[in-house]
């Protein structure tokens, strides 16, 4: 039959022959450089048959069924390229920032041993999976964009898969930890406050093990039936393996959300609630406010619209402003912890009354010899 082929426009799957093929135009030049004249670009359908020469032209062409008539202009395209190089460059700050500031954090949690506890371990996790996607991204775009030169469309090779699937994986844990948080904090409205380590490998098997099984029978249905490719296209019907999952954390923290902010309200308007625990309460509404975009209902706004609409604002949303999110959970979770900032305030002040004792007994034997 005809194999696979890229057109400079659309990546064209292997076809037998006499059969026909029918894609959409594609969404991110469609929603950049459509004109609001033409409806958008998704609804348009390009479509080649696979005849005994080979691919037929596309039918309609490109220029009836999509608004590209302005690619033939060098101003746009150069305009495109900046704008996707300038994408890339502020993910590529936010994820740094990102990953130096949860690396911090991991370590002080880790350091300090007055900071263990089950709350604190759960956020490590937490820190982890932001670590592991950040470091995804960056794995990305090291194998399947190193090169310019690279054909995407047949490129097919076990880094560039293992690297897609590795970055599946990361998001999916992140998105499972982003549950856990949410299921800890209602926990601990429901148990007052107390710290129960009984739920912590409950809590580790949602957070790395669902996405583990998730992410294997993923890879294992790709290979069996839709195996061409790097497997970052997300018009396989196979990326519901990933997607459902992803969507049941997102609205199911959303339903937490919506316990904890009523269970808070209840709480607080109590009027046999004494005034430290209604100070406590307060704190804790302030911070579940502030938890907004950790619980990630902003990512509801997306869930359930396609791939393809809202392309541009998606992009921004999820690669530029979702790059800082781990910078926002250490400086929520970490470095803004009154808890934290004690106990940092603690041991400097060991430190330094330590070095003053031994700046003493210095001076001591120098002035005894």
């Amino acid at each position: 039959g005809c194999p696979t082929e890229w057109d400079g426009v659309s990546c064209w799957p292997a076809l037998p022959l006499g059969q026909s093929r029918a894609v959409a135009c594609p969404g991110p030049l469609g929603d950049t450089l459509g004109s609001p004249e033409v409806p958008p670009c998704p609804a348009g359908l390009i479509q080649r048959n696979c005849t005994a020469w080979g691919w037929s032209l596309p039918s309609p062409p490109y220029h009836s069924a999509c608004p590209l008539e302005t690619l033939g202009s060098s101003n746009d395209t150069e305009a495109m390229a900046r704008h996707f190089v300038t994408m890339k460059v502020l993910y590529t700050c936010g994820y740094s920032t990102s990953l130096a500031a949860l690396l911090l954090a991991i370590g002080i949690f880790s350091c300090f041993r007055k900071l263990h506890c089950t709350r604190n371990s759960i956020h490590v996790h937490f820190f982890t999976s932001f670590v592991l996607r950040g470091s995804a991204v960056f794995i990305k775009d090291g194998v399947l964009f190193s090169d310019e030169s690279i054909d995407h469309c047949t490129m097919s090779t076990v880094t560039c898969k293992a690297a897609i699937a590795f970055f599946q994986y990361s998001v999916l844990a992140n998105f499972c930890w982003l549950l856990v948080e949410g299921l800890y904090l209602q926990t601990l409205l429901l148990l007052t406050f107390t710290c129960d380590r009984s739920y912590t490998w409950g809590y580790v098997l949602i957070g790395w093990g669902v996405p583990m099984v998730t992410v294997g029978v993923w890879v294992l249905t790709r290979l069996q039936y839709d195996n061409h490719g790097c497997w970052d296209d997300y018009s396989s019907p196979y990326w519901w393996v990933i997607k459902a999952p992803i969507l049941l954390a997102i609205f199911v923290n959303f339903l937490i959300f919506l316990n904890v902010t009523r269970m808070l309200a209840q709480k607080i308007r109590c009027p046999d609630l004494s005034k430290t625990h209604k100070q406590q309460y307060l704190r804790l509404t302030k911070s579940t406010l502030l938890l907004i975009p950790l619980f990630g209902v902003h990512y509801v706004v997306f869930a359930l619209f396609p791939e393809h609409v809202g392309v541009d604002a998606r992009l921004y949303f999820e690669l530029v402003l979702g790059s800082y999110q781990g910078f926002l959970v250490a400086l929520l979770y970490c470095f803004l912890n009154g808890e934290v900032q004690a106990e940092i305030r603690r041991n400097w002040g060991k430190w330094q009354r330590s070095m003053e004792s031994n700046v003493f007994n210095l001076a001591t034997q120098d002035f005894t010899a």
